[in-house]
């Protein structure tokens, strides 16, 4: 091997290092999900919230390697091993960093559902979302389709420029939230939620479990943004600055606008973070520190208006926090990312609201097909007795807590 091999070979690994600590990074917001969700229900529900979470990651896997991927990118891994090796594994490595954002569409699901969603049907859709729904809109904008983000596909014709979403405002997290909703819809408000038409807001189980989550979050979140660069010499450090400013754009828009409730500032922070992935890598700092705070008092508000205006039982607001400050996301990245107001430019507006706006009808319409039909022929609800049980014992029949008496 001559100089110029192992120095190439020494890139190539380096870029294969570079996606396994971004997937690993990601890979622990999972557990981010798993505590966020633990911490917001009862305590007749956290058992299931960590194994939702866990058995939802592990399907996701399985059907992402053989059928999600392969759809969104046209490369199979049933090959000989001498094929996987290529190129140090560099596809193995990227399956595993993307396999960690698809995975996030059910977990981000579930904490909508919570509570009175049956275990095995909401399994059953995830599989389906991460192996077909997630994956066909992925192609069109990441992988081999490219009909809305590729530079020669039919958006960048049409509008000039294609679609633009650098880590995923749209791609994973609108998805995931607008996914939710019809779900969320089907099932409806938890036994007691709302009686005659009055808000009964049910107590959270731990907000320490929440606060935990959201910093698991927060702090893998650097590794969903920066490795979206997806080898070493495009990484920027204006992604992580400007993902450090938008997070806490909102969690001080939250801190304000919700007059110091501890709930709405550490999901205000996750909604700076969710608006700025689309954008984080054409940004000017202060317009990433704008586009959290926008982000941040679009959670705080639209979550009281979904919840005690529209009486739509979103436990963990994912459909604000997720669906539309992610919408947001997308679409700031044709406002502030244009050169005029400080950006990178590469962007059009026109594009940012039709990429939004297909992600939104398909995630609508999937959404709708596959609850509707998972209700048709087993029900997606918990019966009244187990829901009242709590999913602890009526589904994994153990208590998170079973030193305590019933």
């Amino acid at each position: 091997m001559n100089l110029s091999q192992g120095l190439a070979q020494l890139v190539q690994s380096g870029n294969v290092f570079f996606l396994i600590w971004g997937a690993v990074m990601v890979f622990s917001m999972h557990a981010g999900f798993a505590f966020l969700e633990a911490g917001s229900v009862r305590k007749k529900n956290v058992v299931n919230a960590f194994t939702k979470i866990l058995s939802d990651w592990s399907v996701s896997t399985v059907v992402y390697f053989f059928i999600g991927f392969p759809l969104a990118y046209g490369i199979t891994f049933l090959t000989p091993i001498s094929q996987l090796l290529g190129d140090q594994g560099f596809n193995l490595a990227h399956f595993f960093f993307l396999l960690t954002f698809a995975a996030c569409i059910p977990a981000i699901i579930s904490g909508g559902i919570a509570e009175r969603a049956q275990f095995g049907t909401q399994i059953i859709a995830g599989a389906i979302f991460v192996g077909l729904i997630y994956p066909l809109y992925e192609a069109l904008v990441w992988g081999r389709f490219g009909i809305i983000g590729g530079v020669s596909g039919w958006l960048a014709n049409f509008a000039g420029v294609p679609f633009h979403d650098f880590a995923g405002s749209v791609v994973v997290h609108a998805m995931g939230g607008w996914l939710a909703l019809p779900a969320i819809l089907i099932l409806g408000p938890r036994l007691g939620r709302y009686l005659k038409g009055k808000s009964m807001p049910l107590p959270l189980h731990s907000i320490p479990y929440l606060s935990l989550g959201t910093w698991l979050l927060m702090i893998g979140w650097f590794g969903f943004n920066v490795a979206s660069a997806g080898v070493m010499t495009r990484v920027s450090g204006l992604v992580a600055v400007n993902s450090l400013l938008a997070m806490v754009g909102g969690a001080l828009a939250a801190l304000v606008f919700s007059k110091n409730d501890s709930v709405f500032i550490h999901n205000g922070a996750l909604a700076g973070l969710i608006a700025v992935c689309a954008g984080s890598d054409i940004f000017h700092p202060v317009a990433a520190l704008i586009v959290g705070i926008i982000a941040g008092i679009i959670f705080t508000k639209c979550f009281v208006i979904e919840t005690e205006v529209f009486k739509i039982d979103d436990v963990l607001g994912v459909w604000p926090l997720h669906g539309i400050a992610g919408a947001w996301g997308g679409i700031a990245a044709g406002i502030f990312g244009y050169e005029f107001l400080g950006g990178a430019g590469g962007v059009s507006i026109v594009s940012q609201l039709i990429g939004v706006g297909a992600c939104l009808v398909i995630a609508l319409i999937a959404g709708t097909i596959v609850y509707k039909f998972l209700d048709a022929i087993s029900g997606i609800r918990l019966s009244k007795r187990d829901e009242m049980l709590g999913s602890d014992l009526a589904v994994h029949r153990v208590k998170a807590y079973p030193e305590e008496l019933l």
